[in-house]
């Protein structure tokens, strides 16, 4: 605590009034990193006129996040901060993100109905979490154009 209030500029009294230890502040940025990615991923499926593209626009805005956070975090502390609770309820709202455009867009042709949204989801979520090892921004947008190929409707 001492060495984070040294780089900050905060006086240590000041930092423990709020934060109890650096593991609090870990969770503390982590959770307001995740909180603006799902905003991020909300004006995505807002600003798209239809089902079909509200869906792509969030899976690649998803695949885009996915891949300009992975540098930030080694295994051992994305394993921590994905532990909390307040995660596994953003990963909640995120699987339901996807689920409903998926539903929406099923419901209107733009992806297969012969499968349930909630394993489209699950299929979504896990295909495109690849993006975050991926080289380029070129490589992650064919991750998404070959994830929503899955989904499209079976001749």
């Amino acid at each position: 605590m001492s060495q984070v209030a040294e780089v900050t500029g905060i006086g240590r009294a000041t930092l423990y009034k709020y934060f109890p230890d650096v593991e609090s502040i870990l969770f503390a940025w982590h959770e307001r990193e995740v909180v603006a990615h799902l905003g991020q991923l909300a004006e995505a499926r807002d600003h798209a006129s239809d089902a079909g593209k509200r869906l792509e626009a969030v899976l690649e805005a998803y695949a885009l996040i996915s891949h300009e956070s992975h540098g930030h975090q080694d295994a051992e502390l994305a394993a921590l901060l994905h532990r909390d609770e307040r995660m596994a309820r953003a990963e909640h709202r995120l699987r339901n993100m996807v689920r409903d455009l998926l539903t929406e867009a099923a419901a209107t042709g733009h992806v297969r109905g012969d499968v349930v949204p909630d394993e489209l989801a699950s299929y979504c979520l896990h295909a495109l979490a690849a993006a975050g090892r991926l080289p380029s921004k070129a490589a992650v947008r064919r991750l998404v154009a070959v994830t929503l190929a899955g989904l499209r409707v079976p001749r």
